[in-house]
């Protein structure tokens, strides 16, 4: 993908501010470095400068070029795997444990728009989920335990609901959360460059970290004109992670997701009465939002592949379209992707490197499908433990660096991706026969 294909997104054409940082040169000595500039680096370098650390952030392209600055700008808490495993796992204790720093991340992100009044976020309440099949009583079930297990306040709609906000036959039920919104991804990533930039914290722009050692208890960070020396080193890469730390290379996926906009739509209500974001419950589903009041904003497909198919902006307009028929003269503006990281376990990847005596090396990645939240709060925990504040970071130990399984752990995730969209196709089928029967 070219270096400035990030351009041509959505969210790059209407940044209201983008000020641009230099590129790295000469030496500087700092507390922290952290390599990567999308929002979980960003997150971390705002809360060390607000435990009085000094910090630079190396960013080799942009700040949020991936998938900071290109995904559908959900924020909701939970992770990309469900609570359920995570408490078969764990038990039911680390279970409430972590969706309670999935909640405080959503919280993290809400109190910094607002604090730092950050513009051009636009932040709308509430994300809906719809299904593509009939099964009220599994969604009010699964209401119900929400509040009982994890005090989550979700909101059951019925069919006739769902239709009118959504007037597709392709849904059902759904629910309904008011706690999450959805917002600009970028311009909040700008919002903390600039907040972390006038806390006197230093972000570098086109500056590849090539390498890095040890010297005593301090590390030198390399780029290709410039080094940065610091007692901490935050490994932030996301899915561009390269081979700076082989270990962290060989744990996560890189998986792509697509995501268009649309040219203005004249007669958008005739399909979509809602405010809030929208989203589906199948595998690699859609996800999407109304924006400038006219447009669709669209998500979805996930594959394993790392480049753009040719037929990118038509794949996802078909989507729409099938889901919206009366949509069918719709236009695509721009279409785009990005890369994701995911592990194998499908928890974000935060902690100490392994093996590391001084434990000056830390590892904050894996934010794949459910990322808005888990950046901020992966964020605060490194910081909090890079301060001696607290262990919260611990939570998070059990879902470690697991290899990813080289290639073959690629083409897995890809069968796997193929055979739960099979089962979803199923259902839908199914409950469609039902209704027609």
């Amino acid at each position: 993908m070219p270096a400035d294909s990030h351009i041509d997104t959505y969210y790059r054409r209407t940044v209201v501010a983008d000020p641009g940082f230099g590129r790295l040169a000469g030496c500087h000595e700092v507390d922290v470095c952290i390599v990567g500039g999308g929002l979980a680096g960003l997150s971390t370098a705002l809360e060390l400068l607000q435990r009085g650390l000094s910090v630079a952030v190396l960013e080799r392209h942009r700040i949020a070029w991936g998938a900071s600055g290109r995904n559908g700008g959900f924020v909701t808490a939970g992770y990309a795997t469900g609570l359920d495993r995570i408490a078969r796992h764990l038990g039911m204790g680390a279970a409430r444990q972590l969706y309670g720093l999935s909640v405080e991340g959503v919280a993290i992100v809400r109190d910094t728009i607002e604090r730092l009044a950050i513009p051009g976020v636009h932040p709308t309440a509430g994300v809906l989920r719809a299904i593509r099949y009939d099964d009220a009583a599994g969604l009010q079930a699964e209401r119900d335990r929400m509040e009982r297990d994890y005090g989550a306040r979700l909101e059951y709609r019925s069919r006739p609901e769902i239709q009118f906000a959504l007037s597709s036959p392709a849904y059902y039920q759904g629910l309904y959360d008011p706690d999450a919104f959805h917002f600009h991804p970028l311009n909040y990533a700008l919002g903390l460059a600039q907040e972390i930039a006038c806390r006197g914290g230093l972000i570098f722009e086109a500056s590849p970290a090539q390498s890095w050692q040890r010297r005593g208890d301090r590390f030198t960070v390399s780029g290709p004109e410039g080094a940065v020396e610091a007692a901490h080193l935050v490994l932030a890469g996301g899915g561009y992670t390269d081979r700076l730390v082989p270990a962290l290379h060989r744990a996560y996926l890189p998986v792509a997701t697509y995501v268009l906009l649309t040219e203005p739509i004249t007669h958008l209500e005739t399909a979509i009465r809602t405010s809030a974001a929208v989203a589906d419950d199948r595998r690699a589903g859609d996800y999407y939002r109304v924006v400038d009041r006219n447009r669709l904003l669209w998500g979805g497909c996930i594959t394993t592949r790392t480049r753009d198919p040719s037929d990118l902006a038509l794949l996802l307009q078909r989507r729409i379209v099938a889901t919206y028929p009366q949509l069918e003269d719709v236009r695509i503006a721009a279409a785009w992707s990005g890369l994701m990281s995911y592990a194998r376990h499908l928890m974000p990847q935060i902690g100490r490197l392994s093996g590391d005596r001084s434990g000056g090396v830390w590892y904050l990645t894996g934010f794949g499908g459910h990322g808005m939240n888990t950046t901020a709060i992966g964020g605060r925990v490194i910081a909090e433990a890079i301060a001696g504040e607290s262990d919260r970071i611990d939570a998070f130990r059990p879902f470690g660096l697991a290899w990813n399984g080289g290639p073959m752990g690629r083409a897995a995730v890809q069968l796997t991706y193929w055979a739960l969209q099979a089962m979803d196709a199923w259902r839908e089928r199914k409950s469609r026969s039902a209704e027609e029967a």
